[in-house]
């Protein structure tokens, strides 16, 4: 019966290649959602969850905040990052050490070792809200991977390529799951349709995801 089971309902890869320089690592922070969500809780608490505005003045769906040396930002004098969290006036909030550990150790999966991570964008997706096709490109430098956690509702996740215009694969992404990019794919564009309703036993009806960069 076993058999049949695991042949009807076959698992799903720990380890999925995307492309070359990218991979999907399933439910490989499960183990960790206690400790991330406690630690984001804290985090929001410091620096509040909010919807920033872009250059266009277009107020973006997702909410966001940030720890680390350095938060990602954007307002109508363009994106960028700044040490200071301009809504408190304070630097962030550190980043804890459960998440540079598992930043670390996704990477160092995926053929990036040696990944320190210095800041941390935290998203906040409730249904409806999305994040268009996008290159992560306002970093210093681009030898170091993306490391991009979720936690909560499940989610589309689009891998496109250098251009905006490039054939767009499509990927399910489940609590827990980690995906890496970098090298050959590390300014591939990328983004998530908007959010389906629904509610997760731990994290609600909303959609958390960490992305772990190289900013200074």
């Amino acid at each position: 019966m076993s058999t049949q089971t695991e042949t009807l309902f076959p698992l799903e890869p720990a380890f999925e290649v995307i492309t070359d320089g990218a991979c999907l690592l399933r439910g490989a922070a499960i183990s960790h959602e206690h400790d991330l969500l406690a630690e984001i809780d804290s985090i929001a608490a410091r620096s509040p969850f909010r919807h920033m505005v872009t250059p266009g003045g277009f107020t973006m769906s997702v909410a966001l905040t940030n720890c680390g040396s350095a938060g990602w930002v954007t307002d109508r004098s363009g994106y960028r990052y700044d040490c200071i969290d301009p809504e408190t006036g304070k630097p962030w909030p550190p980043l804890p050490v459960c998440f540079r550990s598992l930043a670390g150790s996704a990477a160092s999966r995926a053929g990036y070792h040696d990944f320190h991570p210095d800041a941390c964008l935290i998203n906040r997706y409730e249904p409806g809200a999305r994040l268009s096709l996008h290159q992560d490109k306002d970093e210093h430098d681009f030898d170091n991977p993306i490391v991009s956690v979720s936690l909560g509702l499940p989610a589309i996740f689009q891998f496109g390529g250098l251009k905006r215009e490039d054939p767009v694969r499509k990927y399910a992404l489940n609590h827990g799951d980690i995906v890496v990019w970098g090298g050959p794919s590390r300014l591939f564009h990328h983004g998530v349709p908007a959010l389906k309703k629904g509610v997760h036993g731990l994290v609600g009806s909303m959609r958390i995801n960490l992305t772990f960069r190289k900013a200074l």
